[in-house]
């Protein structure tokens, strides 16, 4: 499945040249989301085979391109008018990656044995089931009767107009199954974040990954979505956050497969530090450089200068008290490490007995790290 993904992936490439369409753009995208994924899923499914998380997130990766190319494909045969065979096969095989890549938020409710939580939560995970086969029965029996009719009309993607009507009735089923998949998915989410709050230990930690990766995934859509109607530099930077929805998998992967675990808490509290210290920057940048040019009337240019050199003076205080303040709240043992060994240094200061500084030294890197054993070795001249 792997494999058929980067080929899947690379035949994008001819295709999107062939259907007209700007093809390294959309390629690059494809590659940067849909690759990963599959890589993500198979890393999984390899190392944990028992774990169902791995086959959900390597099988959208593959639905996905599989129907994107297939759209493709049936744009080149009806829209440009190329006498390519099986396009009506082409045209049903675009219609079965929207149900498939419904199955993947079952991985959250899984995470991260690829067991349900409890044994209530089945009937849900069956009605889950069905809806994901009750949306694919939907969106072939509204495409069925028009690929049958023979008056095909797709869009540059190979997508059918007909569901572009917003009064049909796929548009109206299509509504409440929608709503249904939304209510399942913030379930999942509220019984992952339950699970979180009475987590302790290892467990706590892959949760944080999950936690973390859904939070970045659904800030990169949001951000995507609302750049996406956009020209220049808007369109490139929806691109780019769209490729931050790898993030999800990325978190699921790391925390089943507990690789670097515990560094969670430290991307927590980086990321959290360094997004606020830019927001602000950001904001003292904007500010000085309208109170500069619009109230004191100050040259542009010279605004500017003044403006990047007050905001670049002020990183390092602003990141230290902000770093300070996250790791006081978010990383709580890296601050209290780091006080810890702040009064170990300012006690050193004054100490004048070789055998109370080692038994200070020892307690202090016992308290700051925890380890298993803690030898002190000592040369006396």
């Amino acid at each position: 499945m792997g494999t058929l993904v980067v080929l899947l992936a690379a035949a994008r490439i001819p295709l999107l040249a062939a259907s007209h369409q700007d093809s390294l753009a959309s390629a690059i995208q494809a590659l940067a989301i849909a690759v990963p994924f599959a890589a993500i899923g198979v890393l999984v499914a390899r190392r944990r085979p028992g774990n169902a998380i791995g086959w959900l997130i390597v099988t959208p990766a593959l639905c996905f391109l599989l129907g994107t190319d297939a759209g493709l494909y049936g744009a080149i045969r009806y829209r440009l008018g190329y006498g390519l065979p099986a396009g009506q096969a082409a045209l049903l095989l675009y219609q079965a990656w929207l149900p498939a890549v419904a199955l993947f938020p079952l991985a959250i409710l899984l995470f991260p044995e690829g067991r349900l939580p409890s044994p209530r939560w089945r009937p849900v995970l069956w009605f889950y089931l069905g809806l994901c086969g009750v949306l694919l029965a939907v969106v072939v029996a509204g495409a069925l009767p028009v690929i049958l009719d023979g008056h095909i009309q797709v869009d540059p993607s190979g997508q059918l107009l007909v569901f572009d009507h917003p009064h049909g009735w796929v548009s109206r089923t299509q509504l409440p199954i929608f709503a249904a998949f939304t209510g399942c998915w913030l379930a999942f989410v509220a019984a992952q974040v339950r699970a979180w709050r009475r987590a302790r230990g290892e467990r706590r930690q892959q949760l944080k990954w999950l936690i973390a990766g859904a939070t970045v995934c659904l800030a990169c859509t949001a951000a995507s979505i609302g750049l996406g109607g956009e020209e220049g530099s808007a369109k490139a930077l929806s691109d780019v956050f769209a490729v931050g929805i790898i993030a999800l998998p990325a978190g699921i992967g790391v925390g089943i497969l507990k690789y670097r675990l515990y560094d969670i808490d430290r991307i927590i509290s980086r990321t959290l530090a360094y997004g606020i210290v830019t927001g602000l920057l950001v904001g003292v940048y904007a500010g000085l450089v309208l109170l500069a040019t619009q109230v004191m009337r100050v040259h542009s240019s010279v605004a500017v200068a003044v403006s990047t050199l007050a905001a670049a003076a002020l990183f390092s205080p602003l990141r230290r008290r902000v770093q300070h303040a996250v790791d006081r709240r978010f990383n709580r043992s890296r601050y209290d490490a780091d006080q810890a060994v702040a009064a170990f240094a300012d006690r050193l200061k004054e100490a004048v007995d070789l055998d109370s500084v080692r038994d200070d030294l020892a307690g202090v890197v016992q308290h700051a790290l925890e380890p298993a054993h803690i030898s002190v070795w000592i040369s006396r001249r």
